[in-house]
């Protein structure tokens, strides 16, 4: 009898069952929505999506939407031609958190995924063409790093005039 329940599967796991666009799936560069089914999301939580694309770059995805139990779709910037990898994070129903990934092609001449229906009704968030971008007091990476260089700049400057004032100061007063 152990033996028996010693080889049962995990069912607390959640399975990829179909995706659009699907694994191996060739796509053209239209393709604007991505649509993962699962065999249960836990409580509805949406699986992270991750895009990458043939030269390496992050490609910008929304904020899944979670239609019911089992599908989420996002909007997704649009596609470079070349194999995409799709990675997804979920978190099973015993906890587990679970990353897959699989590929898919954009090619030119090829029809672009339409909208997958369970997607068609939705509102999904639109993709941050800035990436992930970190900010600093409200500013963006390079703008923060230009404001930090004028600070020093600036800061250096004032000292080099404050050392030069104290050094005529003092040659006056050593003078006199």
């Amino acid at each position: 009898m152990l033996l028996i329940l010693g080889n049962a599967p995990a069912y607390a796991h959640t399975a990829l069952k179909d995706a659009a666009p699907a694994p191996g799936a060739t796509v053209g560069a239209g393709t604007d929505v991505v649509r993962l089914t699962f065999d249960n999301l836990t409580s509805g939580i949406a699986p992270k999506i991750r895009m990458i694309g043939p030269d390496g770059k992050e490609i910008p995805v929304g904020e899944p939407v979670v239609t019911d139990t089992t599908t989420a779709c996002a909007a997704v910037s649009p596609l470079p031609k070349g194999v995409i990898t799709l990675t997804y994070s979920i978190t099973a129903g015993d906890g587990d958190a679970q990353t897959n990934a699989y590929q898919f092609e954009v090619a030119t001449g090829t029809k672009p995924a339409g909208t997958p229906p369970a997607c068609a009704d939705l509102s999904l968030p639109a993709p941050a063409t800035g990436g992930s971008e970190r900010t600093y007091l409200g500013l963006g990476r390079t703008t923060a790093t230009a404001a930090l260089a004028g600070a020093v700049v600036v800061a250096a400057g004032g000292g080099l005039l404050a050392m030069r004032a104290l050094r005529r100061r003092s040659a006056r007063e050593g003078s006199g």
